[in-house]
């Protein structure tokens, strides 16, 4: 028994399934990384915290989780599988000779390389049932709607694979037959190819299948023709090449359609052929380069270096509805021009136009000395957008339907700015608000949280990589479409088209008070400052503000004072929330018309909750606030609890230790703007006196596990958990203190 034991293992280690997946970590351990990232993906294990599970386990297609959706990952996995069987092929070509006197090389390549797909799709399939049912609460049937979507995409993919090369494979027996008679004899045309083939040192395959049922003997070649199993193997690769070229097309034709939402495949089938194209690429080279493959890639790289230098290729994002003609009226970025937005004139200035809007705003409510509120929020993706939502619809609830008349200014960052501008949208269009009840439908709620991830990542591949010449136009004025323009087009459909205008647009209603006066910032790459977007002059937020003149420097710029040549009323509501969101890589940054040129990101980087604008804001009208209101408020609305104590960054690996300087700092940085923010405000606390106050409504479920990732995607659960925290205690004690600071008042 131990020895027949001991023979089978033998014959299983020298077939050719396993020699080839030894020789996969021998060979080429570089592509390997995209299975690695593929597995570490579904298991949770990368980029958890963005929700990029979700995106595999539940794809979404047309808004809706659905058999399309899964049929679509499907067919995607099955590009990826294919473009792994004809890199791998084409770059262990010299090790398996003995695969040319079979009548299907490559078909038989890819069956006995399917060792590893074959673990994946066992492993995928599980982690999807078990998030089905456990994470979206699908039923059974759903389940089994998705399973069957994605393995008729997955089969449907090989086969078309498959007949292709089933009729390649018979050209090249026609190709060849003219060639060679008989593989094995000597070609007199050309003695330089009849040297005897030599078996592989790397590979050794005893055995190998032909089908599913069959398995064979590896025969020697060595009487076989040099130039016939060159040929074969020449042919093949060819044929394989113009699949994926095929492929690449076809990603060029679906460019030009991405507008249409039937087009927007999946987020997670985007990645994976994403994948299959960088895979495929490397086979290319591989094939048509050989050594040469490197030096190849570095010149490349110096040519697009050199054409983007010299702008010959654009792929920068830029701010729709901002004027990028005319050069040389950008304005320079320099300490003399930036200092000259904000002189003592212009504070003064800008200053008294903000204390006329707070006249205004107080006009307009039922008390001479009325509560005043302000309402900061902070960066989160969809949770936070959902989160804010939900909480304002409770806080509006308890002011009976008054909180954006009593509100004077929202400010935040990323996502909760998503939630805060569609909630002021609706205000003002008084749309789907309840007047008495001062609460909003779950239905807009449940629009601005679906899915935006798949057009980011559909155009990411289609338009981004593949094809980026595709022009549009915005208050007369063409820019690229990419990924930037996909999420702006999603989000406008998901926030029913109440954000598709001009910040100038708003003007009027936010100078007279009939809406809460909105600020939407950014961060220059260049220097940290902040970039200040509102349709009011804000030169006095520029710098720490006092009653006298002060030499500080200006750490933030106001964006309408600065690029005033360059039409920034224009500026389209999605851009500046957009510029407000951008999250690293996800987004581009954008690109701004300043000389030199600087580019801008995601506000959460230096201010994730929106209050060091606020207490800013407060100091410099201070005297106003003191002596025409009972109390103001400081609402803050965040995606995390404050602290965080109990959710230390600890790694105890040998990698953790090498990344753990890098890995703390950026693990920390909203708990050390906490830090310094919790110091401004109690120092503003003192200097104020009682009349200032701060409530916080914070998504902090007790349990870990039930927390909703920072992604631009939600699942059905995480939505449930999300509404459920905004009556968590600590919540219910925030909503009863806005309740008595309205009777007190």
């Amino acid at each position: 028994m131990i020895i027949k034991c001991k023979q089978w293992l033998l014959a299983l280690y020298y077939s050719f399934a396993v020699q080839l997946v030894l020789l996969h970590f021998k060979k080429h351990q570089l592509i390997l990384i995209y299975w690695v990232l593929l597995f570490a993906t579904i298991d949770g294990s990368f980029m958890k915290m963005f929700g990029a599970y979700s995106l595999f386990l539940a794809p979404e297609y047309l808004d809706t989780v659905n058999g399309a959706g899964a049929a679509m990952v499907g067919m995607a996995v099955g590009v990826f599988i294919m473009a792994w069987n004809i890199t791998t092929f084409i770059l262990h070509s010299k090790h398996i000779k003995f695969l040319a006197t079979a009548n299907n090389p490559f078909l038989i390549y890819c069956l006995n390389n399917c060792v590893i797909p074959i673990i994946f799709l066992l492993y995928y399939m599980t982690k999807a049932v078990q998030y089905g049912l456990y994470k979206e609460l699908f039923s059974q049937a759903k389940i089994m709607e998705l399973a069957l979507g994605f393995l008729a995409g997955l089969l449907l993919n090989f086969c078309i694979s498959f007949l292709y090369f089933f009729k390649a494979n018979s050209n090249i027996k026609k190709i060849i037959a003219p060639i060679l008679k008989m593989p094995y004899e000597v070609a007199s045309h050309n003695i330089h190819h009849t040297q005897a083939t030599t078996p592989s040192n790397l590979l050794q395959a005893r055995t190998y299948l032909t089908n599913v049922h069959k398995l064979v003997v590896v025969r020697t070649v060595k009487h076989y023709n040099k130039l016939y199993i060159d040929t074969v193997f020449k042919r093949h690769h060819l044929a394989s090449v113009l699949l994926i070229i095929l492929a690449f097309l076809f990603l060029v034709a679906i460019s030009f359609f991405l507008d249409n939402p039937y087009f927007q495949i999946p987020a997670a089938a985007s990645i994976t052929i994403l994948f299959a194209i960088l895979l495929s690429v490397f086979g290319a080279l591989a094939y048509f380069l050989q050594n040469w493959s490197l030096p190849f890639a570095i010149a490349l790289l110096v040519l697009l270096n050199v054409l983007y230098t010299h702008q010959i290729i654009d792929p920068t994002n830029k701010a729709y509805g901002l004027s990028y003609a005319n050069p040389h009226l950008r304005p320079l970025y320099n300490d003399s021009t930036i200092n000259a937005l904000c002189t003592p004139y212009h504070i003064q200035q800008d200053k008294a136009n903000m204390i006329a809007i707070l006249n205004a705003w107080k006009s307009k409510q039922d008390n001479t000395k009325p509560v005043l509120y302000i309402i900061n929020v902070s960066g989160g993706g969809n949770r936070s957008a959902a989160f804010t939502m939900h909480t304002l619809q409770a806080i509006d609830s308890v002011l009976q339907g008054t909180l954006m008349q009593r509100t004077f200014m929202m400010h935040g960052a990323s996502g909760g700015m998503l939630g805060a501008a569609y909630y002021r949208a609706l205000y003002a269009q008084q749309k789907d608000i309840k007047a008495q009840a001062g609460a909003i439908t779950d239905n807009p709620i449940n629009h601005l949280t679906k899915d935006l991830l798949n057009p980011i990542f559909s155009s990411f591949v289609a338009r981004d990589l593949i094809s980026p010449a595709h022009k549009f136009y915005w208050k007369g004025k063409p820019y690229l479409k990419d990924r930037a323009y996909s999420f702006e087009e999603k989000l406008n459909t998901n926030t029913d088209g109440l954000l598709n205008c001009s910040i100038g647009d708003y003007a009027t209603a936010e100078k007279q008070a009939n809406m809460p006066l909105m600020i939407y910032s950014s961060v220059v790459l260049r220097d940290a400052r902040k970039m200040l977007i509102s349709t009011q002059p804000i030169s006095f937020l520029m710098k720490p503000y006092t009653s006298t003149p002060n030499n500080y420097t200006p750490d933030a710029i106001d964006f309408g004072a600065f690029f005033s040549n360059q039409q920034p009323m224009d500026l389209r509501v999605l851009t500046a929330l957009r510029m407000n969101a951008s999250f690293p890589y996800v987004l581009p940054t954008v690109w701004l018309p300043s000389n030199p040129i600087i580019d801008v990101m995601d506000a959460g980087i230096k201010d994730n909750y929106g209050q060091e604008l606020t207490t800013r804001f407060i100091t410099v009208c201070k005297d106003w606030l003191q002596l025409n209101t009972s109390k103001v408020v400081i609402i803050s609305i965040r995606d995390r609890k404050v602290g965080n104590w109990d959710m230390p960054f600890e790694q105890n690996n040998i990698l953790g230790a090498v990344t753990k300087p890098v890995g703390q700092v950026q693990f920390n940085i909203f708990k050390m703007q906490d830090y310094n923010q919790n110091e401004q405000l109690n120092t503003l606390l003192q200097w104020y006196g009682p009349g200032l106050n701060k409530v916080t409504f914070s998504y902090a479920p007790n349990n870990e596990e039930n927390h909703a990732a920072l992604s631009f995607h939600l699942t059905n659960k995480e939505k449930i958990w999300i509404k459920e925290d905004v009556q968590s205690p600590h919540n219910v004690q925030g909503l009863q203190y806005i309740k008595k600071s309205i009777l007190t008042q």
